[in-house]
């Protein structure tokens, strides 16, 4: 499952990022568009390996904390239904 996910990543480019983010109601400005794109590009595969290990929390300074409580109840939405394919 990990490869098939990590050549999917490897395909995303910011639009599908910022139109998944419209999708769950997560308006991303530019800047915080370009982090989520390069932060994913970089650390997808650490991340799909150890997610139990990954502290959402310390990123939290990159973004509004509108936005940030958002992504964070995505991001443990993801993790709850998917983690045991990982």
């Amino acid at each position: 499952m990990y490869n098939i996910i990590m050549l999917y990543i490897n395909k995303l480019n910011e639009e599908d990022i910022n139109k998944f983010a419209l999708s769950k109601n997560i308006v991303l400005n530019e800047e915080e568009l370009l982090f989520t794109y390069n932060f994913i590009k970089k650390n997808a595969g650490t991340i799909l390996k150890n997610p139990s290990t990954f502290d959402i929390e310390k990123y939290k300074d990159f973004y509004s904390p509108d936005t940030f409580s958002k992504i964070k109840k995505v991001f443990n939405e993801y993790l709850r239904l998917y983690s045991h394919y990982l």
